[in-house]
C-alpha cells in the first residue's frame, strides 16, 4: 500500500515487486487509466508494466476519525473547497462478474507468508505476533473460506523462494503484479494499488491538475524513480526538480522551493496526516493510475498452477468486498484517503 523511492532502473528488482482500482463510495476503479487521469476509470484491462513500491509508512494503524459535530451557530460550516472528500476504498471487483464458488472442501490449511516490517501493511504487533492490514486480510479470507490458516513473517526478498520450496502456500505482502513475477508465481485478482498524486502547500491547492496547468511550475520528485520518468514524459512544460530522498523532497515543499511534489499517494497520505508535515500541505488534483508507470496492482501470490487456491482466494476476496468487510478493514487502517 509507503517514501523511499528507488531508482527507475531498479524498479523491476526488489522494490518493484511491491506496490503500495479504487472505489469512491460504490464506484469501481478499473485496472488502468489514461496517462493523466484525475479520477479512476470505470473498467479497463490491465497493461503490463513496471511497478513501484512505496516505503513503509511511519505510522501505526489508525482508527477511523470520530464524526465531526453538526454545524451550528457556534460552529461555522467550512467552505466547500475545504471540505474533506469522501474516503476512498480500493476495489477491483465488478458486481456483475461474480466468481464461481470453487470446491473449498479440498483446502485443509493455507500457510500465508508475509513480510516482517512494512507498516501499516505488515509489522510485528505489541504481542510479538504478525499484525497489519495484509495480516488481518489474510485472517478474514481464512474465515470466509472456513479453513485453518497460519501466518509466517519473513524478509521480503526471501518470500518467492519460500513459496517455491513449499514453505508456504500464498504470499500476502503488498507484492506488485509484474510481468517478471508472473513467470515465477500466479496472482489473484488485485486487491489494492498505489496511485501517484501531487501535493502542494495548503494555500496553493488545485482541484484538478493537467500538464498545461503546470507550465512553468516547479515540481519536486525523487530522482531516478518511475514518478520522475512519468513527469518527464507527460509534464514536459513543468520545471522538474529532483531530490535524493523523501526528507529532502518534502522539506523543499515546506520551504516553498517547489510548488508541488509528486510521488506515491499512500506514503504521502500518511505524511500529510502526520506530525512531520506540520499541517503544511494537502493533495492537489486526483490520482494518476497509468499502469505502465505505476503498476498493475497488488495481488496475493500462489505457486504456479495452484488454481484451486488462487480461485478460492479470488472467491473469498469478492465475498469480503461484497459484504463490506474489506471496506471496514481498509478504513480501520487508513484514516486519510490516498485518492
Amino acid at each position: 500500500m509507503p517514501v523511499q523511492s528507488v531508482p527507475f532502473a531498479v524498479v523491476l528488482s526488489r522494490p518493484a515487486v511491491r506496490l503500495a482500482g479504487w472505489l469512491v463510495a460504490a464506484a469501481l476503479l478499473g485496472l488502468a487509466g489514461p496517462a493523466v487521469a484525475q479520477t479512476p476509470p470505470t473498467h479497463a484491462a490491465p497493461a503490463q508494466a513496471p511497478a513501484t513500491k512505496p516505503a513503509p509508512a511511519q505510522a501505526v494503524p489508525a482508527a477511523p476519525a470520530p464524526a465531526a459535530p453538526a454545524p451550528s451557530a457556534q460552529t461555522p460550516t467550512p467552505k466547500a473547497a475545504a471540505q474533506a472528500a469522501p474516503q476512498a476504498v480500493p476495489g477491483f471487483w465488478d458486481p456483475r462478474r461474480r466468481p464461481d464458488r470453487p470446491d473449498l472442501s479440498r483446502l485443509t490449511v493455507i500457510r500465508f507468508l508475509t513480510e516482517t516490517d512494512y507498516p501499516p501493511f505488515n509489522f510485528t504487533g505489541p504481542d510479538g505476533n504478525p499484525a497489519g492490514f495484509n495480516v488481518d486480510l489474510a485472517r478474514s479470507l481464512c474465515d470466509e473460506i472456513k479453513v485453518t490458516c497460519t501466518i509466517q513473517m519473513r524478509r521480503f526478498e526471501t518470500l518467492v523462494d519460500a513459496l517455491a520450496t513449499n514453505r508456504g502456500d500464498a504470499i500476502i505482502a503488498s507484492m506488485a503484479v509484474t510481468p517478471q513475477l508472473r513467470t515465477k508465481v500466479d496472482f489473484t485478482d488485485p486487491y489494492y494499488r498505489a496511485p501517484a498524486r501531487f501535493v502542494s502547500r495548503r494555500d496553493n491547492v488545485m482541484p484538478e491538475i493537467r500538464p498545461e496547468y503546470l507550465e512553468g511550475k516547479k515540481v519536486g520528485v525523487i530522482a531516478g524513480t518511475s514518478h520522475e520518468a512519468y513527469l518527464k514524459a507527460m509534464f514536459t512544460d513543468a520545471e522538474i526538480h529532483s531530490y535524493p530522498n523523501d526528507d529532502a523532497l518534502r522539506a523543499a515543499l515546506r520551504r516553498g522551493e517547489v510548488d508541488f511534489i509528486f510521488g506515491d499517494a499512500i506514503s504521502l497520505a500518511f505524511w500529510i496526516n502526520g506530525t512531520d508535515s506540520a499541517e503544511c500541505c494537502a493533495f492537489s488534483g486526483g490520482p494518476f493510475v497509468e499502469s505502465r508507470y505505476f503498476g498493475e496492482g497488488v495481488g496475493i501470490a500462489v505457486r504456479k498452477g495452484n488454481d484451486l487456491l488462487r480461485q478460492s482466494l479470488n472467491w473469498a476476496l469478492f465475498r469480503l468486498w461484497e459484504k463490506g468487510r474489506f471496506t471496514d478493514l481498509w478504513l480501520r487502517y487508513f484514516s486519510i484517503s490516498p485518492f
